[in-house]
């Protein structure tokens, strides 16, 4: 800003002049702020370091600030409202927006390729962040809980619903299969594998044992 010497009365007229440009300063940042009106005008005033954005030195190392910045050197930007969520103050009114955030304040919350399953993205520790429901988790909640957990294999398809390999059943894969039933009390314990009572004997658990065996396996003969 270019100043121009003023004949008798002028310094009136240059204090009405920046009024008119600036405006009452109304605190609307916690940064330092130049100097408010009512003010005196030193034309022979030096300010270092020198009144940023146009800012006037109006006596020594105190500068008036034009509408929309503020500061002691009038260095800072003034946004209102101010910048939300982490956001930055680039120019009057104009927010520098972290990742995940925008709009012209930084207000809106926006998660990266979405938030899926009925997640709801939302700002948490200031970091956009996708707050799922209870049958799903993930970053996007894109993966699907199941409590009771799937075992030997198995995995979460839908919220409390597991897909088993071949040779496992049940809510968590938990139950083997043996294509041809265990006999004589047997049970089932992995895939195709019988574990028979001390009596009996196989794959299948077919066969009976000797009395001579069935005791020496019982009672330790």
């Amino acid at each position: 800003m270019q100043l121009v010497r003023l004949g008798p009365g002028g310094s009136l007229l240059l204090l009405a002049l920046l009024a008119a440009l600036t405006g009452p300063c109304v605190s609307r940042s916690d940064a330092p702020r130049g100097v408010a009106n009512p003010f005196v005008f030193d034309p022979k005033a030096k300010c270092e370091p020198s009144c940023k954005h146009s800012g006037i030195c109006i006596r020594n190392n105190t500068c008036f600030c034009m509408r929309g910045y503020e500061g002691e050197t009038c260095q800072y930007a003034n946004c209102f409202p101010k910048c939300k969520n982490g956001g930055q103050c680039l120019r009057p009114g104009k927010c520098g927006c972290p990742a995940g955030f925008g709009g012209k304040y930084c207000h809106k919350v926006t998660c990266e390729e979405g938030c899926w399953n009925g997640g709801e993205c939302k700002a948490l520790h200031g970091k956009a962040t996708c707050l799922c429901l209870s049958s799903w988790t993930g970053n996007k909640c894109q993966e699907a809980v199941c409590p009771q957990g799937c075992r030997n294999g198995g995995s979460c398809v839908a919220p409390g619903i597991c897909s088993c390999p071949d040779g496992w059943v049940g809510g968590a894969c938990h139950t083997a299969v043996c294509s041809q039933p265990c006999l004589s009390g047997g049970k089932c314990i992995s895939p195709e594998k019988c574990r028979c009572r001390p009596s009996h004997e196989g794959p299948h658990c077919e066969k009976k044992r000797s009395q001579y065996h069935y005791l020496y396996k019982v009672k330790g003969y």
